[in-house]
């Protein structure tokens, strides 16, 4: 059978064996927003749990506007021209606006970047900034939170009148869910805040997992600081697939986000019905997969179906290499994953971004991996705790060799952006 697979810009078509394919685990219909602007515009209207934003921005001089970096395909020109025109009319002026980019700790936007992220129009008037974790002199301390994790914020965001939160609600490996809070607690913290909200401690956490909020320590500690920092309303969209808006929802921080998970969960969880020995999956395409620093997260989501000692096939463009610096030199300093995982539970071994090979390693107690990229070659993906394969076809051909020639396979073209579970 023949499967396209989110890959780069793209895609990537595939053929697997028919006859092993138990089920290709996709997104579920859900159609999408005839007028995803109108919609910005009745949600801003009429948020949940909170008063409209004509009525919080009344009075208000400044504001400061949250959206996601790059990594993210949020639509951000769609949610923002409503809302800046409702800002507008409330009296705050373009130039006592900031439109924070909430990087947490990934680098700073290039003038490419802003423009395929927001649009000609707005980056041409008004003020675009990234937030900068490394930087503790540009963060408010607010206090600690309830696990003790001590509280930086940008300060550009503190200082503003009026907050606004803006991002994607999609599945998310450690905080169940993406959007809501996380546009704050990562997005704009400091790294003395990102790096015990990342530890050991939160996220071997059982239920520091896909889809689960209550109990996540990870969600509810990213919660509480987001609360300390304050947040007059949040703005998330819900896509499809294809990218597409499906839902717009708006309002009070916690209420809002809850409500906007439960919509998500409708479109992206599916299901078999036993575990399958080999997972074909991606990263979800650009611009997720344009690191294997991210590209991880796609390993990560086909856990919960893949049996004891099975085999997760990852395609991922790579584009853009392995990752940060200091995320590659934790592959130089580690020899095993065991012995990384010693060193972060049992010393104070500490690296920027240790956290995603924690979450690899997570996998490979599991099973074994093997990653398709034409971004990364073979003899580089090979010194990353992985296998590698030229196609997706011939890592297919091996994984049967492996596991045997009635082995089941499930297909996962759209990655983490699917929550895949057993029935």
């Amino acid at each position: 059978m023949r499967v396209k697979l989110a890959y780069g810009r793209s895609g990537l078509e595939v053929d697997l064996p028919e006859a092993n394919v138990v089920k290709c685990l996709e997104h579920r219909p859900m159609p999408p927003l005839d007028d995803p602007s109108a919609a910005v515009m009745d949600a801003l209207a009429n948020p949940i749990g909170t008063s409209s934003l004509s009525q919080l921005a009344a009075g208000r001089r400044t504001a400061c506007i949250l959206i996601s970096d790059i990594t993210r395909p949020v639509p951000n020109e769609t949610i923002l021209k409503p809302l800046l025109a409702e800002l507008h009319a409330a009296g705050i002026s373009a130039e006592n606006i900031l439109i924070l980019v909430a990087t947490g700790l990934h680098r700073p936007s290039t003038a490419d970047e802003l423009l395929e992220m927001v649009g000609r129009e707005i980056v041409d008037n008004y003020c675009i900034e990234s937030h900068f974790g490394r930087e503790l002199d540009q963060h408010t301390f607010l206090g600690e939170s309830p696990r003790g994790i001590p509280a930086w914020i940008d300060s550009r965001y503190v200082e503003a009148d009026l907050k606004i939160a803006t991002g994607l609600i999609e599945p998310h490996f450690m905080a169940g869910f993406s959007g809501g809070r996380k546009a704050i607690c990562p997005g704009i913290a400091a790294i003395e805040t990102i790096r015990p909200w990342h530890s050991p401690a939160l996220l071997e956490d059982p239920k520091a997992d896909n889809g689960h909020l209550r109990g996540n320590p990870v969600h509810e500690e990213g919660t509480a600081i987001a609360a300390m920092a304050g947040c007059d309303m949040i703005v998330n969209a819900v896509i499809d697939s294809r990218r597409r808006t499906v839902a717009i929802v708006a309002g009070e921080m916690k209420a809002a986000h809850l409500r906007g998970t439960e919509l998500c969960r409708q479109l992206v969880v599916d299901s078999v019905p036993r575990p399958v020995d080999i997972v074909v999956t991606t990263s979800a395409g650009y611009p997720l997969d344009t690191t294997f620093y991210q590209s991880v997260k796609g390993i990560v989501a086909a856990l919960p179906i893949i049996t004891p000692g099975g085999r997760i096939i990852l395609a991922a463009k790579c584009a853009d290499g392995i990752g940060s610096s200091e995320f590659r030199r934790l592959f130089k300093e580690n020899d095993t994953l065991d012995s990384f995982m010693r060193r972060i539970t049992d010393t104070d071994y500490f690296v920027m971004d240790q956290w995603q090979l924690e979450e690899l390693a997570k996998v490979r107690r599991k099973a074994n991996v093997t990653v398709v990229s034409d971004g990364l070659p073979s003899e580089t993906l090979e010194g990353l705790f992985v296998d590698s394969a030229p196609t997706v076809e011939a890592a297919v051909s091996a994984a049967l060799e492996e596991h045997g020639p009635e082995a089941a396979i499930a297909v996962v073209p759209e990655g983490p952006y699917v929550m895949v579970e057993l029935e």
